[in-house]
């Protein structure tokens, strides 16, 4: 861990040549190695291409990653905020190399190249970056790359533990819808008459389909328990993404520490609503929701009257950036539900568009009356308000990418886009997560909540506890699999099928599921801390502003310089 003392990461000196030029490598590596990534950035030099995980794509990546890390140039005080940059670009490439010369999760995990590949080729249908003719070509492109990069698949992953196998097949089966009827249905609606846009969707097919052969028939029967990263990368993982100087033990007893502090809280604030059962309480949620006539609306009005109440308590200066909440594209519906496909995803870095489309489930009136109930049920008020609007569409994450693009680290304005397999850097995600998480918190008592809207929000923060916990006892393997599941499920309060999904989620991304909670509390503490400093003088305004003008990096560093000491959370 470095232990440097703190620097002022947005000031305005320079930077030296050898630091600029080192970057400028550090970056143009890794868009080459991970074109996928930088569609989603914004950067499409590479957007024809997919990853190369053969034996002489991992060695050359290796080798490159080696270099720069043998090459980077002395930190030095006066270079801010570049400063952040360089830690955080070492940081990265060592856990990077970490993966793939030690963990090799290349080798293990069938969903990297399903995931990679269908995400890859969508990508560049989600939004108007660059004329439709452009992206077509870039689709053909990935779609005749497709076949190879699944070969590479099959190649290298000969053992793997079941769920990952079963996330890999479920992609296999959204690669074939939206590379079949998708397909046809975007050329349709956009009046596409390229053949060999079709006849590179038909060959993307056959591989995705022979993969899913490979899959259910090699793979699967063989498939292991094997879902540990092991202590020594997990905690790797966590000091060099998050940026803090803990271990995985130390996660669990802090985690544990929250999840009962919180769960407590519960109790006593369902016995104010008049239930000894919280989630029972919780299960009222559902009967406050739009009507048919105004679903879509009200996702916009929400929108509007969040950013209303954040202006008059002037929580921060608003962005003026706009989302559009609309139906999901109909060429995209029968794949979504069998990939990790976002709602909202972040806009991408560079080139941003002036409007952003957050996608919603669609709702319509064709639809059997039991089905449009259902939906309602689970687009409820609580969730539009507290997930689609405050925690992703405005004053969460679509905010705090807007303070990202405009930060002077460069690290910090692209480490937290969404990517085909989460965010491009794990040192974005306790800004982006711990940020969005604090703002659901920000909204509290402000009118914007109903009661039972405010004890939701509340039970989110159980769940990000209990995602510190699961992470930590999964990677150090105090935690099988299906305890993990049984933890999500009997004590914070999900779904099996909800508590499977985020195990698996887990187990895939070693540090990701801490990232939540420990973003949320150093926020609150760094806040508490300046307001004790600066009295009558502290502006909640001017301390989001400046928070948020350091960008996606670790929320740790942030607090490190505006403190100018380490800030302890217990």
């Amino acid at each position: 861990m470095d232990k440097s003392p703190a620097k002022p990461l947005t000031d305005d000196k320079g930077m030296s040549e050898d630091s600029t030029a080192w970057l400028d490598e550090f970056f143009a590596s890794f868009y080459k190695h991970q074109p996928v990534s930088a569609t989603f950035i914004g950067i499409h030099t590479f957007d024809q291409h997919l990853p190369d995980f053969s034996k002489e794509g991992v060695e050359d990546l290796c080798n490159e990653m080696q270099s720069l890390l043998e090459r980077k140039p002395q930190q030095n005080v006066n270079e801010t905020p570049q400063y952040s940059d360089l830690l955080l670009a070492n940081n990265f490439l060592e856990t990077q190399l970490a993966e793939f010369q030690d963990i090799r999760f290349h080798l293990k995990n069938p969903a990297i190249y399903t995931g990679e590949a269908v995400m890859g080729i969508m990508s560049l249908f989600m939004r108007n970056f660059a004329p439709l003719s452009q992206r077509v070509n870039s689709a053909i492109g990935r779609m005749n790359a497709a076949p190879s990069f699944l070969e590479q698949g099959q190649m290298n992953v000969k053992l793997a533990p079941g769920e990952w196998i079963q996330r890999a097949m479920n992609e296999c089966t959204g690669a074939a819808h939206f590379l079949g009827r998708g397909v046809n249905l975007l050329m349709s609606e956009f009046n596409i008459t390229s053949k060999a846009l079709r006849e590179a969707a038909n060959k993307a097919l056959l591989a995705f389909k022979e993969y899913e052969r490979y899959l259910s028939d090699q793979l699967l029967p063989a498939a292991t328990n094997d879902y540990a990263s092991g202590t020594p990368f997990f905690d790797l993982s966590i000091q060099k993404g998050h940026c803090v100087d803990l271990d995985a033990e130390e996660i669990t007893e802090y985690g544990l520490k929250r999840f009962h502090q919180i769960q407590e809280q519960l109790v006593k604030d369902a016995g104010k609503l008049g239930s000894q059962d919280w989630p029972e309480v919780l299960g009222r949620l559902s009967n406050d929701h739009p009507s048919l006539t105004n679903y879509l609306e009200s996702f916009g009005r929400l929108r509007n009257e969040c950013e209303r109440v954040s202006e008059a308590r002037e929580f921060l200066t608003l962005p003026k950036s706009q989302v559009r909440y609309t139906f999901m594209p109909v060429f995209f519906r029968d794949a979504v539900p069998f990939l990790h496909f976002l709602s909202y995803w972040a806009p991408a870095a560079f080139g941003n568009l002036p409007i952003h489309d957050y996608f919603v489930t669609p709702i319509e009136e064709s639809m059997p009356t039991e089905q449009q109930n259902r939906l309602l049920y689970l687009q409820n008020f609580s969730v539009l308000k507290l997930n689609y609007v405050v925690h992703h569409g405005s004053l969460g994450h679509h905010f705090q990418n807007y303070y990202a693009y405009r930060a002077k680290s460069r690290i910090g304005q692209v480490a937290a886009v969404d990517c085909a397999r989460g965010i491009a850097m794990l040192c974005g995600g306790t800004m982006a997560e711990g940020w969005a998480c604090y703002a659901t918190d920000l909204m509290r008592g402000t009118g914007f909540y109903n009661e039972l809207e405010e004890f939701a929000q509340l039970h989110s923060q159980l769940r990000q506890a209990a995602r510190a916990v699961v992470d930590s006892n999964l990677h150090r393997g105090v935690f099988s699999f299906d305890q993990a599941v049984n933890f999500y499920s009997s004590q914070a309060g999900m779904t099996i099928a909800a508590a499977k999904s985020e195990v698996v989620r887990n187990s895939m991304f070693p540090g990701v599921g801490y990232m939540y909670l420990l973003g949320l509390d150093t926020i609150h503490k760094l806040r508490s801390r300046m307001t004790e400093k600066d009295g009558s003088s502290f502006s909640l305004r001017s301390f989001h502003d400046r928070f948020l003008s350091y960008g996606s990096i670790p929320t740790s560093l942030i607090a490190r310089s505006i403190l100018g000491d380490e800030l302890q959370l217990n």
